[in-house]
């Protein structure tokens, strides 16, 4: 009723506000102009991220490092980024996604950066980005890719952040939840779409969301499966559907051998391709 306040509180609002809280106070301590001098003259190679999820053999999976998420709470005590992302590496992750948002998730851009040194894999600065200074913060830090969600942007932000990354040489996996969301993100240009089955304000999980909207992702645009998949037969049916990755985190971090646990998943999904071509035959 209006007035009441709402039984379920926007989390994605209060990540945002905490967001934007935090960056004005890093760029109140140092400047985006002084980080983009020490920018200068570096590489950035966003195109190695876009090609490591369009390979067509195996399994491309992007394989995340978290402490903490607002859904689960703590997921691991002892939490080693750059132990955590270099047995993803030899397990044969595509990428690996580094969630570097502190209030909610435990995360830094510290973490970031040494993930970067460590492999040489792809690397994904997975936050809520609001403006230009993450994204410079992103490609110091050694990333290859930032996120964007939809939700938390209006079209003018989203369209001016997609330009800013591609100046800097980073890609862009741009979230989405819903099918209006999805329109947003081709009509702003995305290359690589990412669609959540988390909802991010009220953090349900729907299976379903992927399997609605990637008929309306044109072939031409990289799609990446998000949130609340566990096994190797969920991600062969989400392949075939049209899907070239898939990002994944929990399931693996609550394991003791998180690596361990992306080369089983990785195995299983080979197993059942296989098992899939044989019962064709």
């Amino acid at each position: 009723m209006n007035g009441e306040p709402s039984v379920h509180p926007d989390l994605l609002e209060s990540i945002v506000s905490a967001t934007r809280r935090a960056v004005g106070e890093r760029e109140a301590q140092c400047s985006i102009r002084i980080l983009e001098s020490a920018l200068a003259g570096r590489t950035v190679n966003g195109q190695y991220f876009v090609d490591a999820l369009r390979r067509d053999t195996g399994c491309n999976v992007i394989a995340e490092c978290k402490r903490r998420s607002p859904s689960r709470g703590l997921i691991r005590s002892s939490y080693a980024p750059v132990d955590v992302a270099r047995a993803y590496a030899v397990a044969g992750a595509s990428a690996i996604s580094v969630v570097t948002e502190p209030a909610f998730f435990d995360g830094a851009l510290d973490d970031l950066e040494s993930v970067c040194g460590a492999v040489d894999v792809p690397v994904l600065r997975k936050d809520f980005i609001v403006g230009e200074y993450q994204l410079v913060e992103a490609a110091l830090a050694g990333a290859n890719a930032v996120l964007l969600i939809v939700a938390s942007l209006d079209d003018s932000t989203l369209n001016r952040l997609m330009a800013s990354a591609g100046d800097l040489g980073l890609a862009v996996l741009t979230e989405v939840h819903d099918r209006c969301e999805l329109n947003r993100a081709l009509r702003a240009g995305a290359e690589v779409i990412g669609v959540n089955n988390r909802n991010l304000r009220t953090l349900t999980v729907d299976l379903g969301v992927c399997e609605m909207l990637v008929e309306d992702i044109p072939n031409t645009v990289v799609s990446v499966a998000e949130s609340g998949l566990r096994v190797g037969s969920e991600l062969i049916g989400l392949h075939k559907a049209g899907y070239d990755a898939f990002l994944i985190g929990e399931s693996f971090l609550v394991q003791p051998e998180p690596g361990a646990a992306l080369a089983a998943l990785l195995s299983e999904y080979e197993r059942c391709s296989v098992e899939s071509l044989d019962v064709k035959q």
